[in-house]
């Protein structure tokens, strides 16, 4: 009879027991051996890996599983644990942990629960995204100008995923309960795997080329970081950032992201999140299309009821009516324009009349025959018209003609005296 060397389960012995090939364990006694085989052969160790699938758990305990190329281990660390920590895990980080190695009964797996942790060094896989990142975001491939806007009524929404995810039917349960008007073409991709990503860029490739559908929901559901690195190859971002088609990335949950995010015109943190923002409710357009038709047909009645009075006022008797109250403010406004001028002109004529008096009293004041009226007479040279102003410009013998008020006097002079008057002989 063949034997295998196995630990006792009852006994605590450190040293192998040899149980018989045909000894029957139970489920839970094989797994309480193993449990006490790996507990006893690693108390205390320093595990070196990076970290993935990183799940807190609300009451401050940490999940998580440490992997490295060739394999991978549950990982956790309690509350008490973490709460001395001096940063904060995250997916593809390298971290260096001590702790010991148990079994979970409860699913058969085994797990390392760590006392202590650090850092030692981002991880391969988050350097490699970081840089394409940053390359991509050079070409302008992330450049927030290339966003645009989501249609508000699509038509038709096409959907890259996996066609058995759970990410399919929540979409698809959204879309009915939201709008059964929305046409929903599914374009069955790998989601993770080798292969996927080239898959994904060619569905995306395909719904442009023949014009598929309106609006494009690119995603998948929650996974590892390595789960989702489809969504961050080259050929995806391209795919998604050269898509003619409006797409909407919905990688994962909210805490998780991929390089699609950036490249899409919007992102979406689930993919029930991402049908909701696509598609609208079809009550709500309903409703404010009846609001809308309710508004249209107030404004018109109101205003064709303003013009069917304003029609009704435009007969004879309202037109005449109307003409005479506009007529009669305007004629007003003409007499008392006509008497006010009639008024200025009378006034500007007396004026004018009492200046022109004025002037003809001053000139007549002036007049040489007003002068001679009161006494005087202008003498002058008979022959050369000369005005005598002075006794010493004539000589005796000159002749002088004397003008008085009425007719002439003509005078030959038969002396002069300078200063006096000169003395004359009526001729």
């Amino acid at each position: 009879m063949r034997e295998r060397a196995v630990f006792s389960y009852n006994s605590g012995m450190k040293e192998p027991h040899l149980f018989p090939s045909d000894t029957v364990f139970s489920v839970t006694s094989l797994t309480a051996l193993i449990r006490e085989l790996l507990e006893s052969t690693f108390p205390q160790i320093t595990l070196e890996g990076e970290i993935s699938n990183y799940r807190p758990n609300s009451s401050g305990h940490l999940y998580f599983t440490l992997k490295d190329e060739g394999a991978q281990i549950s990982a956790v660390m309690f509350r008490g644990r973490a709460a001395s920590l001096s940063f904060m895990p995250k997916d593809g980080m390298k971290v260096r942990c001590k702790g010991s190695i148990s079994l979970y009964a409860p699913r058969g797996n085994y797990q390392i629960i760590i006392t202590s942790m650090e850092i030692a060094g981002e991880g391969n896989i988050l350097q490699i995204l970081e840089e394409r990142k940053r390359r991509l975001a050079q070409e302008g491939l992330f450049d927030q100008s290339k966003k645009r806007r989501l249609p508000l009524f699509p038509h038709t929404v096409g959907i890259v995923t996996s066609p058995t995810g759970a990410a399919l039917r929540d979409i698809l349960q959204i879309t009915r309960r939201r709008n059964k008007a929305v046409s929903v073409v599914i374009l069955p991709a790998l989601v993770q795997g080798e292969g996927a990503a080239e898959t994904i860029a060619r569905q995306i490739q395909t719904a442009n080329a023949f014009g598929m559908c309106d609006v494009l929901i690119v995603g998948r559901g929650g996974g590892s970081l390595e789960d989702l690195l489809p969504f961050s190859e080259e050929c995806v971002v391209r795919a998604v950032a050269n898509s003619a088609i409006p797409v909407v990335s919905a990688v994962g949950h909210e805490i998780d992201w991929a390089l699609s995010d950036y490249a899409a015109d919007v992102r979406a943190p689930t993919p029930s999140a991402a049908a909701e923002l696509v598609i609208p409710i079809l009550t709500d357009i309903q409703q404010d299309l009846a609001a809308c038709k309710n508004e249209l047909y107030t404004t018109i009645e109101s205003r064709v009821e303003k013009l069917r009075l304003m029609i009704k006022s435009f007969d004879p008797y309202h037109m005449e009516v109307r003409f005479r109250t506009i007529e009669q403010p305007l004629l007003s406004r003409f007499d008392n324009a006509k008497v006010a001028l009639l008024e200025n002109m009378q006034r500007k004529t007396a004026d004018t009349r009492t200046h022109l008096q004025q002037c003809v009293q001053i000139l007549e004041s002036a007049s040489p025959k007003t002068i001679l009226a009161r006494g005087y007479s202008m003498v002058r040279d008979k022959y050369s018209g000369v005005i005598i102003r002075n006794a010493a410009t004539v000589q005796a013998g000159d002749t002088l003609e004397i003008i008085p008020a009425a007719g002439s006097i003509t005078a030959v002079v038969s002396s002069t005296k300078a200063g006096t008057r000169t003395e004359a002989k009526q001729a």
